[in-house]
């Protein structure tokens, strides 16, 4: 990696973004790299097809260059690009009549499904309760494991959960908190925050 490329990556996401939007190459490219994995987990989340998906996300990106003089400065990068891979997907959808009767990227199926990651958790009664939080996850809707993948796997915060879900900030909240309510009922709060510390992370 030369002394610029190096130099990139090690910038941050709004500098990125605002050497994109003035033609920066090597500022695109190191965008590109930073978030196109976690783009292609996040579309694997919400339609079958790795190829598919993937192809989604490279349109996102050529999309980006070439209405690059015309991007909105005042973004969270992560976010934006999530919401446009989301949008993406949804529009393809649509396109395929997949979902012939849905007018709305609301009613989107998430396929993701919570488990441990492939990692060791040395205390087995830990290893347990988080195997335990996966499935209680997994009982939730479509709509609400979508918005916890954001908030805790992503790390976004609720309003930029908000901007991806394209919901407003306190329908967001209420999702969230409807989420956590059903969870608690297998697990005292505390406990539960630090589970999900250890198995979306």
């Amino acid at each position: 990696m030369n002394e610029i490329k190096l130099h990139k990556a090690k910038s941050s996401d709004t500098t990125l973004w605002n050497q994109l939007r003035l033609g920066d190459e090597e500022a695109f490219s190191s965008l590109f790299e930073r978030y196109y994995s976690t783009l292609v987990n996040y579309g694997k989340t919400l339609m079958t097809g790795e190829d598919r998906v993937k192809d989604c996300v490279q349109d996102v990106f050529v999309n980006i260059w070439t209405y690059r003089y015309k991007l909105n400065e005042a973004i969270v990068v992560k976010a934006y690009l999530l919401s446009s891979v989301r949008k993406r997907i949804a529009r393809l959808h649509h396109r395929e009549h997949i979902f012939s009767n849905i007018k709305s990227i609301d009613s989107l199926e998430f396929l993701f499904d919570f488990s441990i990651e492939d990692r060791l958790i040395a205390d087995e009664t830990t290893a347990k309760k988080v195997e335990q939080l996966n499935k209680s996850i997994n009982q939730l809707s479509d709509r609400q494991k979508e918005a916890i993948y954001l908030r805790y796997h992503q790390g976004l915060s609720v309003e930029q959960v908000a901007e991806v879900l394209n919901l407003n900030y306190q329908s967001t909240k209420n999702l969230l908190h409807r989420a956590i309510l059903q969870l608690r009922k297998d697990f005292p709060i505390s406990v539960l925050f630090l589970l999900l510390n250890f198995s979306l992370n």
